[in-house]
């Protein structure tokens, strides 16, 4: 029961944007699952949620974990010690990072499993990630920059 919860709680939040735990139990209650505070304050816990800044001054839970460790703060300071700029065109996002690098910021990207990107392709120096939508790439973009911060 445990498993399959927390398992639904990841989907959860790599599908919608949840800000509270309130908002968690109420989605984990539309999925079929009976639950408290205690219960899903426990499970975050366990699964090392974190909460990651989204646009309108709100936030979300994130999963910034591996199956084997705690990696968020590392994707964070790769993206901080890589990353030099970005710019749009349209719905494609071209991010320039330092030399050699692009591998490691795309990689640390794409572990942010933000739901408004489709893919990832890296060189040696800049990162073409195609985004669903124009709106969501300035979303994306906002979302880096508040990281970095």
């Amino acid at each position: 029961m445990k498993k399959s919860r927390q398992e639904k709680i990841v989907e959860i939040i790599k599908n919608y944007d949840i800000e509270t735990q309130e908002e968690l139990a109420e989605k984990l209650c539309e999925g079929g699952f009976v639950v408290t505070q205690a219960t899903v304050s426990r499970d975050i816990r366990e699964l090392g949620l974190t909460k990651m800044p989204i646009s309108g001054g709100k936030q979300k839970y994130v999963l910034l974990k591996t199956a084997d460790e705690r990696m968020g703060d590392k994707y964070i300071r790769v993206l901080r010690e890589g990353l030099l700029s970005m710019d749009m065109a349209q719905n494609i996002l071209v991010v320039k990072t330092v030399s050699g690098m692009a591998m490691a910021v795309a990689a640390a990207l794409d572990a942010m499993h933000m739901k408004e990107i489709v893919g990832t392709i890296a060189g040696d120096d800049t990162i073409m990630m195609a985004i669903r939508t124009v709106d969501d790439t300035i979303q994306v973009m906002d979302k880096i920059k508040e990281m970095i911060e």
